[in-house]
């Protein structure tokens, strides 16, 4: 027989006391995919070895990413008096006296610190909720990113975890509970910005006894890593989210869909499931409440199409991921041909709070018909990347300079990159725009994922449109003739355009071949496959006027020799 959750609460409870304010130390290192490819596993590894040496005991935990990319790999310790300071970016050979000073004389390296949280405080070192990155957030999806490890249930249970579902499981309805999503104004975070709770009535409605919830993390987008930020950070409030859109529209299995290669987010995720499964979160009649759910990892290939919700059911079919025709949709002919409601990473994660705290509270946050935050991916030519959730409403002017901290070395802001490669590029005149779906698309942007590329006056834009279509193209699944060959003739004349040898027709020639990309693609893809070369020419048409008639480049980076018709793929 299952736990009762109220003993599964209590027991997590007392075992997170004991790590925040019991007898050893805590150490928590930042070992998301950011702080791996900056050195994590060496400096986990000389951790253990200094406290072998020096024969102090204490609980290391690899966690997930605070968001303070730019500062990894992050070490975070909290000492048996609650004192709790982050140290970043710690190199191996900063390790020994880190420890040392730190965790055996308890006698903390002001120098070497970035932050603190809580407690008295260290002369000489932030409150780290002071951080420029730091302040600003209202973090909802991301409240245990980097606090918890994101493979021990418990602590997600300590911190709050499953309530939400443990509530709506024990004295909600289907029905109230949807009300709920859909009183918080929550939209898709995946680019579209479809209400989320509209969506879930559409599979709700069905009367077909198996229904599917799919969750897309393929996230491909150059400069987009929330989602496998969230899943490497805290996995479980991705399946709470997604048992509760089971509960809401009567669906009873859910597949989690990553690229494959991201072997953090995939481990994380599946070890999340199977401790969910084990303490009965995940199964038969969760809570005894006579509803049952269970939930896979699927993984896809490098195919940055298979995002698309179609193409996405298809690699979980096993076929190559293609987008279908529609209609039908998802919701009516989905996976296996069964009714399916598909979400991003982000928009699940904010269900487990709204569920907790209602739907009005969330309603609270943002602004006009943009509710609640964004998490965004900040990089680029920026004085701090990372990952940052911050209501929506704020201006680009405040998320590139007051979290950003600005563009370093002297250098001015020439443009923003927003929404993935599809969602083309604004210039630094348009700061002022607020982080509002609405606003963004009548400025020509999207906010799509939340990434976000920052570049300075050195970058050529004819250049950066290039390289944003060069992606497009080698990405194209080429099912749609107009997308497969549209992209390359558009790549092929920018190629010419960068080498200095465009012909007077190819502004015109690049515009029609869009057109008929946007009116003869079955997916966004080739749809807003323009969007990249159209943004560019309204804002830096004087760079292409340059290129094109004065055969130079205002930057000094684009050269002949760079771009040879070889480069041009398929």
């Amino acid at each position: 027989m299952s736990r009762s959750f109220e003993d599964i609460r209590t027991e997590s409870g007392r075992r997170w006391q004991a790590l925040t304010g019991g007898q050893v130390p805590w150490i928590r290192v930042g070992s998301a995919l950011c702080g791996k490819a900056a050195g994590a596993d060496s400096v986990i590894e000389l951790i253990h070895e200094e406290l072998r040496q020096h024969n102090v005991e204490a609980v290391v935990s690899e966690v997930g990413c605070l968001g303070l990319c730019y500062a990894e790999p992050l070490v975070d310790i909290t000492m048996t008096n609650g004192s709790r300071l982050f140290y970043g970016p710690v190199t191996p050979s900063e390790v020994p006296a880190i420890i040392y000073s730190h965790v055996v004389r308890n006698a903390p390296v002001a120098d070497l610190a970035l932050g603190y949280l809580g407690g008295d405080g260290l002369d000489g070192v932030q409150d780290l909720k002071q951080h420029p990155m730091m302040r600003n957030q209202q973090r909802i999806a991301l409240r245990n990113a980097g606090n918890i490890d994101p493979c021990d249930i418990g602590q997600y249970v300590a911190n709050g975890g499953y309530d939400a579902l443990h509530k709506a499981l024990s004295s909600m309805t289907p029905e109230e509970t949807l009300e709920e999503v859909n009183k918080s104004g929550l939209r898709g975070r995946g680019g579209a910005a479809f209400p989320t709770g509209t969506k879930w009535s559409f599979l709700a409605r069905s009367s077909d006894p198996v229904k599917y919830i799919l969750c897309n993390c393929e996230e491909g987008d150059p400069g987009a890593f929330n989602d496998k930020g969230i899943l490497e950070s805290d996995p479980h409030t991705l399946l709470e989210g997604m048992v509760l859109a089971g509960y809401v529209t009567g669906a009873n299995y859910g597949y989690v869909f990553i690229r494959h290669g991201h072997d953090g987010p995939i481990h994380r995720t599946r070890e999340a499931i199977r401790q969910a499964q084990e303490l009965g979160i995940l199964g038969d009649n969760i809570f005894g409440s006579g509803f049952s759910f269970n939930i896979e990892v699927s993984l896809t290939g490098d195919s940055y199409v298979s995002g698309e919700e179609t193409a996405l059911m298809e690699a979980i079919e096993g076929s190559r991921a293609m987008p279908r025709f529609r209609p039908p949709f998802p919701a009516q002919v989905g996976l296996f041909g069964k009714p399916s409601n598909i979400n991003n990473v982000k928009t699940l994660a904010y269900v487990p709070q709204i569920i907790d705290k209602g739907g009005d509270w969330f309603a609270e946050i943002g602004q006009n018909r943009s509710k609640g935050t964004a998490i965004l991916c900040l990089t680029g030519n920026l004085a701090y990347t990372g990952m940052v959730e911050i209501p929506l409403g704020m201006t680009l002017r405040q998320v590139i300079y007051e979290v950003a901290g600005g563009v370093p070395n002297g250098k001015n802001l020439k443009l923003l990159q927003t929404g993935g490669p599809l969602g083309g590029v604004l210039s630094a005149e348009q700061l002022d725009i607020s982080l509002d779906f609405e606003e963004m698309a009548q400025a020509g942007a999207i906010l799509g994922s939340g990434g976000i590329i920052a570049a300075d006056e050195d970058t050529c834009a004819v250049d950066m449109t290039r390289a944003l279509i060069a992606f497009c193209q080698f990405e194209s699944c080429g099912k749609c003739f107009p997308c497969r060959l549209g992209m390359t003739h558009i790549l092929e004349m920018l190629e010419r355009i960068c080498r200095f040898e465009s012909e007077p027709g190819d502004l015109e020639m690049m515009r029609q071949v869009g057109q008929n990309m946007q009116a003869g693609s079955l997916c966004g893809h080739g749809q807003l496959g323009f969007n990249p070369v159209s943004s560019a020419l309204r804002h830096f048409g004087d760079e292409f006027h340059e290129h094109m008639v004065e055969r130079r480049c205002p930057t000094g980076r684009c050269m002949a020799d760079r771009y040879s018709p070889q480069s041009t793929r398929r």
